[in-house]
């Protein structure tokens, strides 16, 4: 973490869970600064959406706390209007299903959903929206339904929805879930786009195979949902053994020649023999 940018969130000792006894989130003591970017990496159900949803103010730790921008996110503070505009114009959550975030009967009204709750002039919300669909390669889609779009569309129309307001945080719950290959290679050059416009990007996944194009910083959740590793993408991508112990690659053992062998397996290391 580069001591010389500006702190945006700062979690000391979060705790979370959806049922008493059961944590979701253990101990989490994380920051990030502006212009991060960074990878939350774990196995299905270690607290990745969880630890995003809580930095997009939707949850709020069971215990520890949780601050950004240097105030204390709390339900109250959330609930005071001039500081929850505040907060939702500068942190933007694309959802894993864009399913659950999309709702108006066209693209375009979905796109200027979110400038509208900004209260900004007509004319500025007319100039954004038709701004990121063009951005986003969608303005043909203005006037379609979204639940009428392919997965991909879908996909494009939620990112739209948040760049309409024009964050200075993007939160992604698994973005290239579901896609085909021509629209997960668009998300990852187009992320790389909003890394180099200086945008703090924060993307929970369990993909290894796109972690090293979107993130220059990885955080490891354990299956104990607790912090197993901080620090550079290149430096945790070559831990085999905090990968293998994490759930993020698998190893096979076989039989050649009457000696046992074990390879492991993920997309982005390739395998490694061992005799």
């Amino acid at each position: 973490m580069n001591p010389n940018h500006d702190l945006i969130f700062d979690l000391r000792q979060v705790n979370f869970s959806y049922i008493e006894e059961q944590p979701a989130l253990q101990s989490i003591d994380l920051q990030v600064c502006r212009g991060e970017s960074v990878a939350i990496l774990g196995a299905n159900g270690c607290g990745k959406s969880t630890l995003l949803s809580i930095m997009d103010g939707l949850l709020f730790p069971t215990k520890g706390s949780f601050e950004a921008y240097g105030n204390l996110i709390t339900e109250s503070k959330l609930a005071r209007e001039e500081f929850a505009r505040f907060f939702r114009s500068r942190v933007a959550f694309v959802f894993q299903n864009p399913d659950v975030q999309l709702f108006c009967p066209t693209v375009l009204e979905e796109v200027s959903f979110g400038p509208l709750q900004l209260d900004l002039p007509k004319e500025e919300i007319e100039r954004r929206s038709h701004e990121v669909l063009s951005l986003l390669g969608i303005g043909h889609l203005a006037d379609r339904a979204p639940f009428n779009l392919s997965g991909g569309e879908k996909k494009k129309v939620a990112i739209a929805s948040v760049l309409s307001m024009n964050p200075e945080v993007l939160l992604l719950d698994e973005p290239g879930n579901g896609l085909d290959p021509r629209t997960q290679a668009w998300l990852i050059e187009f992320a790389q786009q909003l890394r180099e416009a200086g945008k703090t990007i924060v993307t929970a996944t369990h993909d290894l195979s796109i972690v090293d194009e979107i993130a220059d910083r990885i955080i490891i959740l354990d299956e104990n949902h607790r912090l197993a590793a901080d620090g550079p993408t290149s430096e945790v991508l070559r831990d085999q053994e905090l990968l293998l112990k994490a759930n993020l690659i698998h190893e096979h053992y076989h039989h050649h020649n009457g000696m046992l062998h074990s390879h492991r397996h993920s997309h982005i290391i390739g395998h490694r023999h061992e005799h």
